[in-house]
C-alpha cells in the first residue's frame, strides 16, 4: 500500500484525489496524543491554582494509560501482514510523541510542580533526602503496615514469574549470594498490592514547613534490604506494565451476554503487555530481563523520572484541603422551572426546559425520575443507562419505582468500556426489584441518553421524555459540559418510546419526522444538511456550519465537509479530542477552522447546527461524528424547537466558544495545535468562566428574576468583579429579515428536494463538485484513518 500510494494523480495543492491516502486526513492516534499534549499543558499554566495543575498532570497521565490500554493494544492486534510496514511507521511515530509526552509530564512535574508544592508547604520527600527522624518513622511504618503484605519472590524454575496485574506497582531486585539452599538465583519480584496506599502522609511532627508525604514506593526501595536477608542487594527498581483492557465477546456463540462478560472481566488485568514503564536509574540488565518477560521492545519501555503510576499522585488532594490551592468551589443552579412546590409534569405541558450542565444542576432530571417513581399516576418508566455511577440516586429512584409496581425498563449497555463491572451490578439489582433490563442490541452499543415517562391523564396516556447529550451520572454532570432537554411534546416524545421500541423488539424502527436514529437515518441527515448548505452557498447565499463534538474521525463526513468549505460554505468546528479533518488546505479546507477549548470542565456536548437560509437548523446528540457512533452504535440527535431554547444552545454551546480566547487552540494544517492569543486590545474572554458566572447559583438567588430564560441578557451580579460581556446577534433574527418561526426542524419542506440532493449513499458523488480535483468517494462504514 505505501508505495503504490505514490501512483494516485494529484491535484495542484499536492493531495492525492485518492481518499484512503494519509495527506488527506490526521492520523486518529496522532491527533490523540495532541489531545493530551493540550491536557498535559494545562500543568504549566501558572494562572491556575497549584494543585489544579498537578490534577491536570494526573488526568494526563490517565489519559495515556487508557490511550495503551485500548488504542495502542487494538493497533497491535490488527496489524496485517500486508500492512506491517505501514503500521510499523505510524506505530513509531506515535512512540515519538509518547516518549516526548512522558518525558514533558515528569519535566513538569520534577522542575515546576513539586518545587512549587514545596514553596507551599507541601513536601513529597523521597527516602534520599529523609532525615533520621523521618528513616527512624519509615522502617517502622514500614514493619508495621507495610512487610506484612508483601510477598518477595526469587526466580527459579520452581518460583517463576509472578502474574503482574495491568497498571499495578512491581519491584525487580538484582541479588548476589547465594540463597537458604547454596544456590545462586539472581532475580526477584516484590509485587505491591493494591490495598496498600500509594500516597502516605508523614506525622506532622516531623515535617517542618508545612505537611509532609512520602510514595509507598520510596519505603518499599527504602527497606528492600529487609525482604532478603543476608543477600546482598545489587540493583533494583520499581515497574509497572500497561495491558490490553479491550474486552472481546463472540456474541454469535454466547446465549447470556451478561455471564460472559462478566468471565472475561475476570482475564481483563492480564491482557497482553503493552507498555513497560521502569524507573529511569534502573540497571540494563533489568530493563532487558523485563523486555523479554513481556516481550516488548524498545519502543514500548518509558525510562521514567519519578514515581511510575502518576496518577497516583491524586491522592494528595484528600490530605491537602486548603481552598488557594483549588479552583473555587462551584454551585450549579437549580432550573427558575423546576420548583419542588411545582409538578415537573404540570410545568413540561406549558414549555420544555433545557438544562445546560454544569451550570444548572442535574437534580431537576433527578427529579424528573424521583417523581415519577412517586406518582401514582405514572405507569412506565424507560431509561438508557451506559455511565451512572457507583452511588446513584437515579437508579435509586428506578429500583424504588419497580418495587412499587410500576413497568420499569431499563436498557443497560454493559459494554461502557471500564463500566462494565459497576453496570452488571445495577442491571442484578434492578431485575431483582422487577424492571426488565434489556442489554442492548447484539454487535451494537446503546449510547442514545434517553429516558421516558408514561402518565395515566384524563383518560388516555401522555408521555414525556428527557433526552441528553451526556451520561446519567451524577458526578460527571458536575464536571462535563452537557444540554439536557425536559419536553412533553406530543411527537418527539412518541418516537423517543419508537427507539425504545426499537431496541427491546429489534423491529425495523420507525419512520421519524423529528429524531435521526444511528445506524439509521443519523449519517445520512448529517450529510443532506452540509450538502444543503453546500447547495445554498452555490445560489451565493451565506452558508454556515457550526459542530461541536468530542472527536471527529468518520472519513465520508470529513470528504463532506472538504465539499462544502470548497464551495464556499463557511465551517466552524468545536472539536475537544481527535480530529482528522485537515484544515486551512487552499481550495479544500480554507473555510474551515478548528478550535478546541480545554477548561476547567471537560466539553462533552454534540451540537448540530445548519444555517439553512436562517431557518437554523439545531440538533443535539450523544453521537461524534466517528464510524462507531454513526454505524455501531444506537445514537440519537433530537431537534431544539423553542426559539428562545435553540437561541440559548447557540449562544451558549457554540458562539461563545467561537469567541473564547482564553481556553482554544486552534487546529494547524499539518496537525498540531496552536493556543490561541489575546490580541493587542481585545478583551479577555472565557466560554466557561463566562457560563459558571451567569448561571452560579448564589448570583441566581439574588439577582435572575425567576421566569429568565435566556442568561446572555442577566443583570451583573452586585459586587461582584465585573465578567466580560459578548455581543452577540440574536440567533433567529437578522435585520431587514422577516422574523423566522422555526417550524418543525427536518421536516420535508425546509430540505432540499429529492432532485437537488440525492439519497444517502449517492448524496457527496452526485453533485458537481466545485474543485474537480478533490474526489469525494461514496459512504463508507470507516472510522478508522
Amino acid at each position: 500500500m505505501s508505495d503504490s500510494r505514490n501512483q494516485f494523480p494529484k491535484n495542484s495543492l499536492g493531495l492525492p484525489v485518492n481518499h484512503q491516502d494519509p495527506n488527506l486526513y490526521l492520523n486518529r492516534e496522532l491527533s490523540l496524543l495532541e489531545f493530551n499534549r493540550r491536557v498535559i499543558a494545562q500543568a504549566e499554566d501558572e494562572t491556575l491554582p497549584l494543585l489544579e495543575r498537578l490534577r491536570y498532570l494526573c488526568i494526563g497521565a490517565s489519559n495515556l494509560d487508557e490511550f495503551f490500554e485500548v488504542r495502542i493494544s487494538s493497533q497491535l492486534a490488527h496489524r496485517t501482514h500486508e500492512a506491517k510496514s505501514l503500521s510499523n511507521s505510524i506505530l513509531h511515530q506515535i512512540s515519538k510523541r509518547c516518549h516526548e509526552l512522558v518525558d514533558m509530564q515528569y519535566a513538569l512535574l520534577n522542575r515546576q510542580i513539586l518545587p512549587k508544592m514545596a514553596e507551599n508547604g507541601i513536601h513529597l520527600l523521597l527516602y534520599k533526602d529523609w532525615t533520621e527522624k523521618q528513616q527512624a518513622w519509615a522502617k517502622s511504618y514500614f514493619d508495621e503496615q507495610i512487610c506484612p503484605a508483601l510477598t518477595p519472590i526469587v526466580l527459579d524454575p520452581a518460583h517463576p514469574f509472578p502474574k503482574t496485574a495491568n497498571k499495578s506497582l512491581n519491584f525487580i531486585v538484582s541479588l548476589a549470594g547465594k540463597d537458604a539452599f547454596g544456590r545462586g538465583s539472581a532475580i526477584a519480584i516484590v509485587r505491591a498490592p493494591r490495598i496498600l496506599p500509594r500516597i502516605i502522609k508523614m506525622p506532622e511532627e516531623l515535617v517542618e514547613n508545612g505537611i509532609g508525604f512520602c510514595l509507598l514506593s520510596s519505603l518499599i526501595l527504602a527497606n528492600m534490604s529487609s525482604l532478603f536477608p543476608e543477600r546482598e542487594i545489587l540493583g533494583y527498581a520499581q515497574f509497572r506494565v500497561t495491558r490490553d483492557s479491550d474486552l472481546w465477546v463472540d456474541e454469535d456463540e454466547v446465549k447470556n451476554l451478561r455471564q460472559a462478560l462478566k468471565t472475561s472481566l475476570q482475564s481483563r488485568q492480564f491482557g497482553t503487555a503493552v507498555r513497560l514503564e521502569i524507573s529511569k536509574s534502573s540497571p540494563e540488565h533489568l530493563v532487558e530481563f523485563l523486555m523479554n518477560e513481556f516481550k516488548l521492545d524498545k519502543d514500548y519501555v518509558y525510562r521514567v523520572d519519578g514515581p511510575v503510576n502518576l496518577v497516583r499522585l491524586n491522592q494528595i488532594f484528600k490530605f491537602v484541603t486548603k481552598p488557594q490551592f483549588y479552583f473555587e468551589p462551584y454551585e450549579a443552579s437549580l432550573h427558575p422551572n423546576a420548583r419542588e412546590d411545582v409538578s415537573l409534569f404540570e410545568t413540561l405541558k406549558k414549555k420544555d426546559i433545557l438544562l445546560h450542565h454544569p451550570y444548572q444542576s442535574f437534580r431537576t432530571v433527578i427529579d424528573f425520575i424521583r417523581d415519577a417513581a412517586d406518582d401514582p399516576d405514572v405507569i412506565v418508566i424507560k431509561q438508557t443507562v451506559y455511565r451512572v455511577g457507583e452511588d446513584s440516586e437515579l437508579m435509586k429512584a428506578l429500583i424504588d419505582a419497580a418495587n412499587r409496581g410500576k413497568e420499569v425498563i431499563v436498557i443497560v449497555e454493559i459494554k461502557a468500556r471500564f463500566d462494565e463491572e459497576q453496570n452488571i451490578d445495577w442491571a442484578q439489582q434492578l431485575e431483582k426489584a422487577g424492571a426488565q433490563v434489556i442489554y442492548g442490541v447484539m454487535g451494537l452499543k446503546t449510547h442514545a441518553k434517553l429516558a421516558l415517562v408514561i402518565r395515566r391523564e384524563q383518560g388516555g396516556f401522555h408521555y414525556y421524555a428527557h433526552l441528553g447529550t451526556g451520561n446519567y451520572h451524577g458526578t460527571t454532570t458536575k464536571l462535563y459540559t452537557d444540554f439536557g432537554l425536559l419536553t412533553a411534546h406530543p411527537q418527539i416524545a412518541r418516537e423517543v418510546n419508537d427507539v425504545f421500541v426499537h431496541i427491546t423488539s429489534i423491529t425495523k424502527p420507525k419512520k421519524m419526522e423529528y429524531l435521526w436514529l444511528a445506524p439509521f437515518t443519523m449519517h445520512r441527515n448529517i450529510i443532506r444538511g452540509i450538502l444543503n448548505e453546500v447547495r445554498i452557498a452555490r445560489q451565493g447565499r451565506p452558508a454556515h456550519i457550526i459542530a461541536k463534538m468530542n472527536s471527529l474521525i468518520e472519513e465520508s463526513t470529513i470528504r463532506a465537509l472538504y465539499l462544502a468549505s470548497s464551495a464556499g460554505v463557511k465551517v466552524d468546528l468545536i472539536v475537544r479530542g481527535a480530529c482528522s479533518l485537515r484544515p486551512g488546505v487552499p481550495g479544500l479546507s480554507e473555510n474551515i477552522r478548528v478550535h478546541s477549548i480545554i477548561g476547567r470542565f471537560l466539553e462533552h456536548e454534540r451540537i448540530y447546527y445548519f444555517r439553512n437560509d436562517l431557518k437554523q437548523n439545531l440538533y443535539l446528540s450523544s453521537a461524534d461524528w466517528m464510524g462507531r457512533n454513526l454505524f455501531r452504535r444506537i445514537e440519537v440527535a433530537f431537534p431544539i424547537l423553542d426559539p428562545t431554547l435553540k437561541r440559548r444552545v447557540i449562544e451558549e454551546g457554540l458562539r461563545y466558544y467561537i469567541k473564547d480566547n482564553t481556553n482554544t487552540w486552534i487546529l494547524q494544517t499539518d496537525g498540531a495545535y496552536k493556543r490561541r492569543k489575546i490580541r493587542r486590545k481585545q478583551i479577555r474572554f472565557g466560554a466557561q468562566q463566562y457560563l459558571a458566572s451567569v448561571y452560579d447559583a448564589n448570583v441566581q438567588e439574588t439577582v435572575v428574576p425567576q421566569t429568565q430564560e435566556n442568561p446572555s441578557t442577566k443583570k451583573e451580579p452586585v459586587n461582584k468583579e465585573k465578567k466580560p460581556t459578548i455581543k452577540t446577534r440574536p440567533a433567529t433574527i437578522r435585520k431587514n429579515s422577516a422574523k423566522t418561526v422555526p417550524a418543525k426542524p427536518s421536516t420535508q419542506a425546509d430540505r432540499p428536494s429529492a432532485e437537488q440532493i440525492p439519497a444517502a449513499a449517492e448524496t457527496i458523488t452526485a453533485l458537481p463538485v466545485v474543485n474537480k480535483d478533490i474526489e469525494i468517494l461514496p459512504v463508507t462504514d470507516s472510522s478508522s484513518t
